[in-house]
């Protein structure tokens, strides 16, 4: 059977938080090596061996990472590579996300995260996904998985909405009643 759906429609939208984008991204790793590029052309960082960025409240780690940036400087993109590469971020809603995938490609001027190889993301109080591949956008919540080719699988567990103490399950989501004598039906 084929998959290709939004699980934004069935999990809640959970953003980024956008103010990170604003905090300086610092970078730490065993090896790097810069090309600054020349004659305005964009510059390429490579990194090896425990890399760690972080970025306000995102946090991200991998064996291998590739920084594009355009030629005034700004990051253009972040590809993270390493069994696994993981990341966790504070929502703008409340909550924290994390991923873990074998590569981890963001963009950063179309917000959108392309997740592949045994990927894995939670998202506090909401769900989980699992998948070979999924592309997050992470200024809608939007996240797609799956391919018309039948090859591919998607999981995602839904968690049931938190009720307060005492509040009432909406209609047709009661408990199953036992009979008097206690055995189970």
């Amino acid at each position: 059977m084929a998959i290709a759906l939004l699980a934004a429609a069935s999990m809640p939208a959970a953003h980024a938080l956008s103010s990170d984008r604003d905090k300086p991204m610092d970078v730490t790793a065993d090896y790097s090596k810069i090309n600054q590029g020349k004659d305005k052309q964009p510059g390429t960082t490579y990194l090896r061996g425990n890399v760690r960025v972080v970025q306000g409240t995102m946090k991200a780690s991998a064996a291998e990472a590739t920084i594009h940036q355009k030629s005034n400087g700004d990051v253009l993109r972040v590809v993270m590579n390493g069994k696994q590469a993981h990341v966790e971020q504070q929502q703008d809603g409340g909550g924290t996300m994390t991923a873990d995938a074998d590569q981890i490609d963001f963009n950063n001027d179309t917000s959108i995260a392309v997740l592949t190889g045994n990927v894995k993301v939670v998202q506090a109080g909401r769900g989980e996904f699992r998948g070979e591949k999924m592309t997050y956008n992470t200024n809608t919540g939007e996240m797609e998985s799956g391919d018309a080719s039948g090859s591919s699988r998607a999981h995602i567990i839904l968690q049931p909405k938190a009720r307060s103490p005492g509040e009432a399950r909406p209609a047709g989501d009661k408990p199953a009643e036992k009979p008097a004598d206690g055995a189970p039906r």
